[in-house]
């Protein structure tokens, strides 16, 4: 996989959403002290160029640039993501959804997480545990988009028994989403 830190370019790639499952059935990938560093400095910049990014850890460009690029083809730094205001594009509201699938709808699980995960709006599909079965980020104008998305897109689905909604009112990330595993 050719990643951006050629050099010290500045160049991103748009990353691919997984869209795969939490449990993936994968073994975690052995990192070192370096490897976390590097990760945390792309996570807070992606497109940091290399020669930044290896000043800032404390090595030099090449140790960098081999570092992060086993870190992509061993499938740990999965992309490069532009972070977007969604105000700035008109979309003043969030929330999140909590969806409920009838019962007799359950063995077609997989195929509605694909169908909403592709919804216009929607940030992120997780496939979760309790009461509900998936909970959706959505991004949305105003009031009448998001009621228009439960009852067009959600509601009217033959496979959804209900919802349950909440706005978001702020929303940041973590500044270190990644607990040390040490």
């Amino acid at each position: 996989m050719q990643g951006p830190r050629q050099g010290s370019s500045q160049g991103s790639s748009q990353g691919s959403s997984q869209g795969q499952p939490a449990d993936s059935g994968t073994s975690p990938v052995a990192l070192d002290d370096l490897d976390r560093r590097i990760i945390a400095e792309l996570m807070v910049q992606g497109r940091l160029p290399n020669n930044l990014l290896a000043e800032r850890v404390g090595v030099a460009a090449s140790t960098a640039l081999l570092r992060t690029r086993r870190l992509e083809e061993a499938g740990v730094i999965t992309g490069y993501r532009a972070g977007v205001d969604p105000t700035a594009l008109g979309f003043d509201l969030q929330a999140l959804i909590s969806v409920r699938v009838r019962p007799g709808a359950r063995a077609d699980l997989p195929t509605l997480f694909d169908h909403l995960r592709q919804q216009p709006g929607v940030q992120s599909v997780a496939f979760v545990s309790g009461d509900f079965d998936f909970v959706l980020h959505i991004y949305a104008a105003n009031t009448s988009a998001l009621r228009e998305f439960v009852t067009g897109v959600l509601s009217s689905d033959p496979r959804v028994e209900s919802t349950h909604t909440a706005l978001i009112f702020q929303h940041a990330q973590g500044v270190q989403p990644f607990p040390s595993t040490a």
